[in-house]
């Protein structure tokens, strides 16, 4: 049975590999940083995914930045296969802690490392590594600059940092160490602060009637989204390869937030159109076909709000991942009509709970979109 390490287990990149290697039959052990209490929340992302009630998963209590617990860590498991996706993501984090973002980031990735080749792991265990998109990874000039100019900020700064150490130690110490560049992925028990979700929570709420307008920074931003569960067959598939090589993962389908926006919308039996130019640019409603929801024709249910809008937002993000599908022999089994459904459902059942409470004379916590 092989053994598979996993940082970052409470992600969504940690709990979805978690629940495809046990199902190949791997012996999993996830690190989760200690943070008490362990939240019925924590517990529900690891249950849902079927790791709990799994007498093949361990979890772990570990800071990603100590040097010696990670070590001990790499002698206990003895681990075949190592998933580092331990990062400090969020938008706003890099900024308010530039510290800490480079110390889990990059000096993790270096102490990982070092903790294999110390150890007398280097010809036992292979190494992924969630890696920054690199310019040449964009699949036109136009992303490539934009892509280029997100690395002068600190999140994308420290993942590019790890993404080199990873193919410096693999050149000079044989490592069989792969980067993998992926790009937007999303999965409905995702955290709430992207902006995909942003958008299907909004929705939602517009049409449940608890909230009045879903407020964007841009509608001419285009993505390729993904499915996080094909993502993580794809991370599994590249440390399965005869020879480490780096690898960018993506649909290679580019939407719109504009056309994403419909979708959601649509999905909901809501139709709505979007007139004006620019920051004057709105979203409103031309029929809803839904007898649950109460929406008029006419209402504002989408407008821009420059408040939101950042210096680092990219506003095109195009992939070139040819590579991955020859010679990983993958390819996304789910479209997004289908994650559309998937998020929408989540975020009715979500929400539709908060509507009963209103509905009974009890207070519901509304959060702000």
């Amino acid at each position: 049975m092989k053994r598979a390490l996993i940082t970052g287990i409470m992600g969504q990149d940690g709990f979805s590999l978690a629940e495809l290697l046990l199902e190949k039959g791997y012996e999993v052990h996830g690190i989760k940083r200690y943070s008490p209490p362990f939240s019925y929340e924590q517990a529900d992302v690891l249950y849902q995914a079927g790791c709990l009630n799994h007498t093949s998963f361990n979890l772990h209590y570990a800071d990603l930045t100590d040097a010696a617990t990670l070590a001990r860590l790499m002698q206990e498991v003895q681990p075949n296969e190592i998933y580092n996706f331990g990062t400090v993501s969020y938008a706003n984090a890099p900024f308010e802690t530039p510290e800490y973002t480079m110390e889990v980031n990059s000096l993790c990735t270096l102490l990982i490392l070092e903790a294999v080749r110390s150890t007398n792991m280097v010809d036992s265990v292979r190494i992924y590594q969630t890696a920054a998109p690199q310019a040449n990874d964009s699949l036109q000039q136009l992303a490539a600059s934009r892509l280029k100019f997100q690395h002068a900020f600190p999140n994308p700064a420290t993942k590019l940092s790890s993404r080199e150490l990873i193919t410096k130690y693999r050149a000079a110490y044989g490592l069989y160490a792969c980067n993998g560049s992926l790009f937007n992925y999303e999965f409905p028990r995702r955290g709430e602060t992207t902006l995909i979700h942003k958008i299907t929570q909004g929705a939602v709420r517009i049409a449940l009637g608890l909230q009045g307008t879903l407020y964007l920074d841009s509608l001419e931003a285009r993505h390729d989204w993904g499915h996080t569960q094909d993502y993580a067959e794809a991370v599994w598939r590249v440390l399965q390869q005869e020879t480490a090589e780096d690898y960018v993962i993506a649909t290679a389908v580019i939407t719109t937030v504009r056309e994403f926006v419909r979708l959601i919308f649509a999905e909901l039996g809501v139709d709505i159109v979007f007139q004006g130019d620019g920051a004057a640019e709105a979203g409103y409603v031309v029929a809803c076909h839904n007898n649950y929801f109460v929406l008029m024709p006419g209402q504002t249910v989408v407008a821009i709000d420059s408040t939101y809008y950042h210096a680092h937002t990219v506003e095109a993000s195009l992939a070139e991942a040819s590579k991955a599908r020859r010679q990983l022999g993958w390819k996304p089994r789910h479209n997004l009509h289908y994650l559309v459904q998937e998020l929408v459902q989540h975020d009715l059942q979500l929400f539709s709970r908060q509507t009963s409470l209103i509905k009974s004379g009890q207070q519901a916590l509304l959060q702000p979109t």
